[in-house]
């Protein structure tokens, strides 16, 4: 039976990521994608190599547009100022993708080049805006391990309600970057 019209990999990923951001990337089956596709399961399996193979592309998807996010937030910035709006990007980011970026976590269990490149284009973007604090390469690597664990860390509680407190978690946010900046500025 041949696939159905207007049916395609980038509309069928477009409506996983919809389901994936308004009820979790574990809601997201084939039955229930296909079901809001109007289609019947089975061809969804034109277009994808069963479930594992649509996260394997809604991680793509993810990768590339967090990628571009944070490419545009740091354009023509540096040091200060480029890890600030990284920053506020990666989150803004993860708050109206939650389902999308944690497809971004996705760990193939074998060799995946295409998705190891774009993961190592988002690690790239890390790398270039910390190097203009002139580290070296051990202090460099945790430099990149430190912004990372503490921009996902913090958006991974905040989107699993770990922040009941009623203090503006916008300001701690700002507060950890600052603190994360200070720590950089020393080590120098």
């Amino acid at each position: 039976m041949p696939p159905r019209a207007g049916l395609n990999l980038q509309s069928i990923v477009k409506a996983a990521t919809v389901l994936a951001d308004e009820h979790g990337l574990h809601e997201v089956t084939l039955t229930v994608l296909a079901k809001k596709l109007g289609i019947r399961s089975p061809s969804l399996y034109n277009h994808v190599n069963g479930l594992p193979g649509l996260r394997r592309e809604m991680a793509l998807t993810g990768l590339d547009q967090l990628k571009n996010v944070l490419m545009h937030a740091t354009v023509g910035r540096s040091e200060d100022k480029a890890i600030r709006e990284m920053s506020r990007a990666y989150l803004e980011f993860t708050r109206a993708h939650p389902g999308l970026y944690e497809a971004t976590l996705y760990l193939s269990d074998t060799d995946d080049e295409e998705l190891d490149t774009m993961k190592n284009q988002v690690l790239e973007l890390f790398t270039q805006v910390l190097a203009g604090f002139d580290l070296n390469d051990d202090a460099l690597i945790h430099a990149i391990r430190g912004l990372r664990s503490v921009l996902h860390g913090f958006s991974s509680l905040e989107r699993t309600g770990g922040f009941g407190l009623k203090v503006d978690v916008n300001q701690s946010f700002e507060l950890i970057i600052d603190t994360f900046l200070q720590g950089l500025h020393t080590s120098q």
